[in-house]
């Protein structure tokens, strides 16, 4: 997925297994769930995947997105 960013045409990272599972294609984004901070995709119904592990605080979560420093889910 294509966003601009700062003027910049620049790859967005979308939710693998939303897409792969639901076909819908997702922008990955930092969630909150009783169990902690993850890379997951969203949309006007809510939640749709978590993609990544759990995560003890937002800024670690930030992190992994932005350094691609995370381990990508095999399954819903």
């Amino acid at each position: 997925m294509l966003n601009h960013i700062n003027g910049k045409l620049t790859r967005v990272p979308y939710g693998l297994l939303a897409k792969e599972i639901l076909g819908l294609t997702l922008e990955l984004r930092v969630l909150k769930s009783a169990a902690g901070w993850y890379l997951g995709t969203f949309n006007d119904g809510g939640p749709v995947s978590r993609e990544s592990e759990y995560f003890q605080t937002k800024f670690l979560a930030e992190s992994a997105l932005k350094n691609r420093t995370w381990s990508q889910r095999e399954h819903s």
